[in-house]
């Protein structure tokens, strides 16, 4: 997978210490405007939904992020909701000890926001392979953050990133997958998706495998590859994407 500036497609040279693979990304700023993009900061909608997971445990950002890393960026932006949660994995090393995922992210951070000069880490949450949900991109867990994670697709949708390589013959571990169940199935509560369900939404890049301004019908929860050009989630980890889906679905309540 590689990461690309809003303006163009670029490699991003080698952001994390001591780590033999780079991170690879597709991002598109918060600058991005959707066809159907709606306003910058809209209301937030109050609409019941009927069916609703609870919040699973997030770290916020000043788990991973310190002052001598952050650095300045505009206010997020919002959408009115959430329909769509894309999976990714960042393609680095899978063997790290828990305990230095924060770093991982940091450096993650840095190499975005450094080198490419993006405002911010571009997914929305990322999880370890002990299972433990990290809030990237800043704007609050609980609201309808534009992420920058899925070229042309970043509207009504979140970003989650696992921590790690899963290409084919990878492991994913459970505690993982897991957690990015109980992620997604939270998240989609609000608009009342179904994470089995398939979705409508709008590409706004020529880059995608879309059209600007074509619509796209797609899984509720979708691996990066279902819209572009990618390997990303890998292989493995987009074999257990059918696991997640029917395990946020019983999270959200709904029948088998």
């Amino acid at each position: 997978m590689k990461w690309t500036r809003p303006w163009r497609t670029a490699r991003l040279p080698g952001v994390l210490p001591a780590l033999t693979a780079v991170a690879a990304l597709l991002l598109v700023t918060g600058s991005e405007r959707a066809v159907t993009a709606h306003p910058a900061h809209p209301a937030p909608s109050t609409a019941p939904a009927a069916h609703r997971a609870p919040r699973p445990a997030i770290l916020p950002r000043s788990a991973w992020l310190d002052r001598a890393t952050q650095r300045r960026q505009p206010p997020p932006r919002y959408d009115d909701r959430v329909v769509a949660v894309f999976v990714h994995h960042t393609d680095s090393p899978s063997d790290y000890d828990c305990a230095d995922a924060p770093r991982i992210i940091r450096s993650l951070y840095s190499g975005q926001t450094g080198a490419q000069h993006w405002d911010d880490i571009g997914y929305n949450f990322l999880v370890d392979r002990c299972g433990t949900i990290y809030e990237g991109r800043a704007g609050g867990a609980g609201r309808p953050v534009t992420g920058a994670h899925t070229m042309g697709f970043n509207h009504r949708s979140t970003g989650i990133a696992a921590l790690g390589t899963f290409t084919a013959g990878a492991t994913v571990p459970t505690a993982m997958t897991d957690a990015i169940a109980a992620l997604a199935a939270w998240k989609l509560g609000p608009s009342d998706t179904d994470p089995r369900a398939r979705v409508r939404l709008t590409s706004n890049s020529d880059l995608s495998r879309y059209h600007t301004g074509a619509p796209a019908t797609l899984p509720a929860i979708a691996g990066h590859n279902t819209v572009y050009a990618t390997t990303c989630p890998g292989a493995a980890l987009t074999a257990t994407l059918p696991t997640i889906r029917a395990k946020a679905a019983r999270l959200q309540g709904r029948a088998r």
